[in-house]
């Protein structure tokens, strides 16, 4: 196990639905031996009781905030994020064409050291939060697309299982050097 020693370095797994960020955000704070964050919005919507609405995303927006907040306030050497804001904005802009100013401001304000973009190269499971099997491509390319305009280092990470691991091993290790 290699621990990280480095001052506070902020990852996000990030990427269309069902590239396996949630697997990938827990194998990478085990390896690391460091917090991780899951993704706010599944607790958010489980517990919800209806249907989600474009308003849900706000608070949704909030609540990553807060759990952010708290993780990078204990400190941790590095944390890493199953997701963060720019899920949220894409997926509002792709759902509802629009996008709450809030989710905007922050998203541009509250980036990461590094970003680990989640190619879609594993098999659509079903989830009941799921909702979009055959858009992942093109919603790839809008995820690509908006980190290329934050100018903050990414890296995509694609195959399956450990090779995926390893890749993402290797990239934060390259930046952490």
């Amino acid at each position: 196990m290699e621990k990280i020693t480095e001052p506070t370095f902020k990852v996000i797994i990030t990427g269309p639905e069902c590239t396996g960020k949630s697997t990938l955000s827990r194998q990478l704070s085990e390896y690391f031996e460091q917090l991780w964050v899951p993704e706010y919005a599944r607790t958010y919507l489980t517990d919800l009781g209806r249907p989600y609405e474009d308003g849900d995303l706000l608070e949704i927006a909030k609540g990553q905030i807060k759990k952010e907040n708290e993780a990078l306030s204990n400190g941790n050497s590095t944390v890493f994020f199953d997701t963060s804001l720019e899920v949220l904005k894409v997926w509002s802009e792709w759902k509802y064409k629009k996008c709450d100013p809030y989710i905007l401001e922050n998203f541009e304000t509250r980036t990461a050291d590094l970003y680990l973009l989640l190619s879609p190269d594993m098999a659509w499971e079903h989830d009941p939060l799921r909702e979009n099997p055959n858009n992942r491509n093109v919603i790839f390319d809008i995820y690509k697309k908006e980190l290329d305009g934050l100018k903050k280092p990414y890296e995509i990470i694609s195959g399956l299982g450990l090779i995926r691991t390893r890749r993402a091993i290797k990239a934060i290790n390259s930046y952490l050097k």
